[in-house]
């Protein structure tokens, strides 16, 4: 199934948002348990989405850095 330009838009904006909730970090009214599976969820997803073959002119740097910085 090939995708619109919209939405591949809005997987890179979705991806954003992770990067953002990562490099955020930890809520102060999470537990630790919590978090730990929010972070997994979200490295994941980034780590599926950029290796999507769809991709062209997407600046990936910062999901690239937020996956090493969380695995």
């Amino acid at each position: 199934m090939e995708l619109t330009a919209e939405e591949i838009a809005q997987n890179y904006t979705a991806m954003g948002h992770s990067v953002d909730l990562l490099n955020a970090g930890k809520p102060e009214d999470m537990e630790d348990a919590d978090w730990t599976d929010t972070v997994a969820r979200n490295v994941e997803h980034l780590e599926l989405m950029v290796a999507k073959d769809y991709w062209t002119t997407e600046d990936m740097t910062a999901v690239n850095a937020a996956i090493a910085a969380n695995t």
